[in-house]
């Protein structure tokens, strides 16, 4: 796979004097989908934050597509990296659906009939064109974070960083919103988002990125990092419990089980071997 962001001896710190970041180094590929995870405070949210150019190394380098993060302007990167706030209320503006969508290619210098194109495309992507003359205040929050989206997807970035996407939501927005990133993925779209949710990472995540007290702890695939149990105590998470709870029946359900529906199959599985009485 082909590197499409490399991250070196990344360290960051606050104007307050608070070091966020202590010597990261990570390399995103093409079309992975990546979860980052970590308690609040704990470095991943700055760590995204440096990958679209809204922070710059204190010390260390990103690049983006080969640009040093360090000598590129916010707009210019946000061609490649497009980033989905935690709420979308503080990303949305406009009073027309259609409005937000095309304010970013707009700001991008898009030509006119372009954008229209674009608005199009990207309304069709998140399931909203019905609604592109609708005030976004008036929609549900699940789909305001689908305008906040397509608003990114608009400027047809190859990067998307997604944080928190599930945060006050029910339970179906919050896998509707899941399902649609999943789909961008498919076509293309390298994915990191932030999240809480260990059941959704180990749904949808390739890998997953663990940081604490601004270090990265873990950086493997997601299997593994919900096999490493002592590791992630120090950071205060868990494993989804159907993980914890295969992880106590070991010898029955060897590797790391990260859904209800694997340890089903695996169930079925040793049902299907056993002996059968005579």
């Amino acid at each position: 796979m082909k590197a499409i962001i490399e991250v070196n001896s990344l360290s960051y710190t606050y104007p307050s004097g608070v070091e966020a970041l202590r010597g990261i180094d990570v390399t995103v590929y093409e079309k992975e989908f990546v979860a980052v995870m970590g308690q609040n405070g704990s470095g991943k949210t700055t760590f995204v934050k440096h990958l679209n150019g809204l922070l710059k190394p204190t010390r260390g380098r990103v690049t983006v597509r080969g640009k040093d993060t360090r000598k590129s302007r916010v707009s210019e990167l946000a061609r490649d990296v497009g980033y989905v706030f935690q709420n979308p209320d503080h990303q949305i503006f406009c009073d027309t659906v259609e409005a937000e969508v095309a304010f970013g290619p707009r700001n991008l210098g898009v030509q006119q009939n372009e954008i229209g194109e674009r608005v199009q495309e990207a309304l069709h992507a998140v399931g909203l064109l019905e609604y592109k003359g609708v005030n976004p205040k008036q929609l549900s929050k699940g789909q305001r974070q689908r305008v906040a989206v397509a608003s990114v997807l608009s400027m047809k970035p190859s990067i998307l960083i997604v944080d928190e996407p599930t945060t006050g939501q029910d339970y179906r927005d919050g896998i509707e919103m899941l399902e649609l990133i999943k789909k961008l993925n498919q076509t293309g779209h390298t994915i990191l988002f932030i999240t809480h949710d260990m059941q959704l990472i180990a749904r949808y995540a390739d890998r997953a990125i663990v940081f604490h007290e601004g270090k990265m702890l873990l950086n493997k695939t997601t299997r593994e990092v919900f096999s490493e149990t002592e590791i992630l105590k120090r950071t205060f998470l868990s494993p989804p419990s159907i993980t914890l709870l295969a992880q106590r029946f070991a010898p029955l359900y060897p590797g790391t089980v990260l859904t209800v529906g694997e340890m089903l199959d695996q169930t079925l599985t040793m049902i299907h071997r056993a002996p059968r009485p005579l």
